[in-house]
């Protein structure tokens, strides 16, 4: 497309000599072609404060100078003078501290990607997991060469997607405002902003280039096992395509609409195939991912939602819509009278068409969230049905998130709805929470609270079903009076038992 208007405007200079008289006004074309150039240059000059250029470190060297941060995503700063401090004049290690400084200009870095700052109040910068991956510390740079060491403030493997706050107050800082990336077309014009080869990690002033989207839900490139359910959700069909250029280092970069507004977070193919392409990928900032970047900004664990159907596999389904073969005793697909054999063809009024789009959007409706199923029964006839979700089983490493529930008396729970999906599975979900975990040394481990497999159904003789239920009612209980838990037996019907903690 570039290479087509370039082409076009040549012609148009060399068709139209460009006029010597100052009182001849300028050729349509010409101007249109002016008119937009100036666009874009507003555009990027507006856009171009709220990039960063991310810098990251996975070296385990800084455990020698300082100590490491207490939960993960806290990675810290890094003070030169105070880790080099005892280093006598002469010693090696002083150019290793010097390689470590990721807030020296002239530190190449061995690992970057791209931002955008989505909060300057609370400086907080979007960017793409996999480029903070492992990260042990992780510097934001920005134009002009400000800057500051930044802690993960949230982070979520399954969408890719990680919220980075930076540590030392950055004056001046502006966010992009976002656009619904659910509403582009193909054809659309777009911008990207970002840092390719970390080339802005001097100055971290981005660079800018231009094209189209040339597709809409596209997936995510690599095999994955289709029965495997814990896949990215970019597997499932979500991305962007567009021809602009991305380079490693673009990921985590802006996807711009015309308007300035961002649309899109930028994932460089290089990044996720291993080799360089013409072209890349971004996440849309569309209604789905919207909602899962509003509970990173929140410092929160991304709850993913959980309906408990099973499903025919893609070649035996219908023509329209996702056919059910089971469904989960307990679960919220049974408490919507969902059988086997209906067809489900619209979540929330948004048409499902097959497998992916059935496990993408009741995955990002998340957690504790009613919907709406519109569903065929066998006979033809259609209903509308709703239910709460309940937390699907997405198991990835520790959870970073800066906004954890505190323990109760050593305790962290989760839906009950880990049990019938993470081995050995229960056959039947049921109401309660699950001891997710157990601080070494509190009074639930002295009661020998067993993680991922005791049930409690009571706080104090108060019925509890989700997590957020448990800490409500357990935090009114005062400090100085025991909290009385019951514990369901192992299977439905096993009598329970008692357990006090003080």
């Amino acid at each position: 497309m570039r290479w087509m208007l370039f082409s076009l405007l040549v012609l148009v200079g060399l068709a139209y000599p460009t006029s010597t008289t100052s009182d001849e006004p300028p050729r349509p074309d010409l101007a249109t072609a002016a008119a937009l150039q100036e666009t874009m240059r507003k555009l990027i000059d507006r856009a171009e404060p709220a990039i960063a250029c991310v810098l990251v470190s996975r070296s385990k060297a800084y455990a020698q100078f300082m100590p490491a941060g207490d939960s993960p995503g806290k990675l810290g700063g890094f003070d030169l003078a105070v880790a080099g401090f005892n280093l006598p004049l002469g010693d090696p290690r002083r150019e290793l501290l010097r390689k470590l400084n990721l807030a020296d200009a002239e530190t190449v870095p061995d690992y970057y990607g791209s931002g955008v700052v989505l909060d300057a109040q609370q400086q907080l910068v979007l960017t793409n997991f996999h480029v903070v991956r492992d990260a042990t510390k992780v510097y934001v740079r920005l134009p002009g060469g400000h800057g500051s060491y930044a802690d993960i403030h949230a982070a979520d493997s399954r969408s890719d997607l990680a919220v980075l706050r930076l540590l030392s107050r950055v004056e001046g800082l502006k966010a992009l405002p976002m656009g619904d990336g659910g509403k582009v077309r193909r054809g659309d014009w777009v911008i990207s902003l970002a840092n390719p080869y970390a080339a802005g990690f001097r100055d971290g002033s981005p660079s800018a280039s231009w094209g189209i989207i040339s597709n809409l839900r596209r997936r995510a490139p690599g095999d994955v096992n289709e029965e495997e359910r814990t896949k990215s959700l970019h597997h499932y069909g979500t991305l962007l395509q567009t021809d602009v250029k991305l380079n490693l280092g673009c990921s985590g970069g802006a996807l711009l609409n015309l308007d300035g507004e961002l649309i899109g977070l930028t994932t460089a193919l290089a990044a996720l195939t291993g080799g360089d392409a013409a072209g890349g990928f971004a996440v849309p900032i569309d209604a789905n991912m919207r909602r899962i970047i509003e509970v990173l900004l929140a410092g929160q664990e991304v709850e993913y939602g959980f309906l408990g159907v099973s499903v025919y596999r893609p070649e035996q389904q219908t023509k329209r819509g996702v056919l059910v073969r089971g469904v989960t005793p307990g679960s919220p697909a049974q408490a919507a009278q969902l059988e086997d054999g209906d067809v489900i063809l619209a979540i929330n009024q948004t048409p499902i068409f097959d497998y992916d789009d059935l496990f993408l959007h009741i995955g990002a409706q998340l957690a504790g969230n009613p919907v709406t199923l519109t569903v065929r029964s066998p006979n033809g006839q259609i209903r509308r049905v709703s239910t709460t979700l309940t937390k699907f089983a997405h198991t990835s490493g520790p959870v970073i998130a800066a906004n954890r529930p505190q323990p109760v008396r050593g305790l962290r729970v989760d839906y009950s709805s880990m049990l019938v999906q993470m081995p050995p599975r229960q056959q039947v979900l049921r109401p309660g929470v699950v001891v997710r975990e157990v601080v070494p040394g509190s009074p639930a481990e002295r009661a020998q609270l067993r993680p991922g497999s005791d049930l409690i159904t009571h706080v104090n003789g108060q019925a509890v079903t989700t997590p957020a239920e448990f800490y409500r009612v357990a935090n009114r209980v005062p400090a100085d009076r025991d909290l009385q838990l019951t514990i369901a037996g192992p299977t439905p019907g096993d009598p329970s038992r008692q357990v006090s903690l003080r």
